[in-house]
C-alpha cells in the first residue's frame, strides 16, 4: 500500500444534504480518516455521550481554551460556544491519518482563513481540502426535509432559508458535489479524496 498524504477535510452542507450519511460511508471504508469532535458548551441531548458526539465543556473551561488560542475556529450559535480544537487535528496528521471536520460555512470560513495564514509546510495546509455538498435542488430539499418527519414546517422554512444563504457561498468551496443519488455521491468524494492523497 502506497504511503498517502494526509488530508484536512472540510464538509459544509445545507441540512437534509445527506452530509451525515456520507461522512458515515467514508469512515467505514477509509480507516485512516478520523472524524473531528467539535467542543460545545451546551449541555448533551438524549442519547448523546461526551468525547463520542461532542467535548462537552464548561462556559469557563471553553473561554479558557480559547484565550489560549486552543482552537482552529469557535463562535456562539444560540448563546453556546462550538469548537474545532488545533490539537487532535495536528496529532492525527502527524500520524500520517487524515481529519475530516463537519462543519458549516461560516465555521469552514474561519477555518480556511486560519489555513490560509499558515506556512505551506505545515501539513494542516498541505493537506487542505474543503467540499461542499450541494442538494440537487430546492425542490429536492424540502422533499427530503418534509419526509424526514422530524421538523416543524416553521423550522423546514428556516433550514430553507439557511440552505439558500449557504449555497451562495458554494464558491467559496474547492469543490462541490451534488448529492442527486447517494451512491454516485459518494463515489464523488471518494474520488476527490483519492486524488487529493495520492492514492490515485
Amino acid at each position: 500500500m502506497q504511503k498517502t498524504k494526509p488530508l484536512f477535510i472540510v464538509l459544509s452542507a445545507p441540512s437534509g444534504c445527506g452530509k451525515s450519511t456520507l461522512i458515515d460511508m467514508l469512515l467505514q471504508e477509509y480507516h485512516d480518516i478520523v472524524y473531528s469532535i467539535s467542543c460545545t458548551t451546551r449541555k448533551p441531548r438524549g442519547e448523546e455521550e461526551d468525547g463520542i458526539d461532542y467535548h462537552f465543556l464548561s462556559r469557563e473551561r471553553f473561554l479558557e481554551l480559547a484565550g489560549r488560542n486552543a482552537f482552529i475556529e469557535y463562535a456562539e450559535v444560540h448563546g453556546n460556544y462550538y469548537g474545532t480544537l488545533k490539537a487532535p487535528v495536528e496529532e492525527v496528521l502527524a500520524e500520517g491519518n487524515s481529519m475530516i471536520l463537519d462543519i458549516d460555512v461560516q465555521g469552514a470560513g474561519r477555518v480556511r482563513d486560519y489555513v490560509r495564514a499558515l506556512a505551506d509546510s505545515d501539513p494542516m495546509k498541505a493537506g487542505y481540502v474543503d467540499i461542499f455538498l450541494m442538494p440537487p435542488s430546492m425542490e429536492e430539499l424540502r422533499a427530503r426535509l418534509e419526509h424526514r418527519g422530524t421538523d416543524t414546517p416553521e423550522t423546514i422554512e428556516r433550514r430553507l432559508a439557511n440552505a439558500e444563504g449557504e449555497i451562495a457561498r458554494a464558491g467559496e468551496y474547492m469543490h462541490k458535489v451534488v448529492n442527486d443519488d447517494l451512491a454516485i455521491a459518494y463515489k464523488r468524494l471518494c474520488d476527490l479524496i483519492d486524488v487529493h492523497s495520492g492514492r490515485m
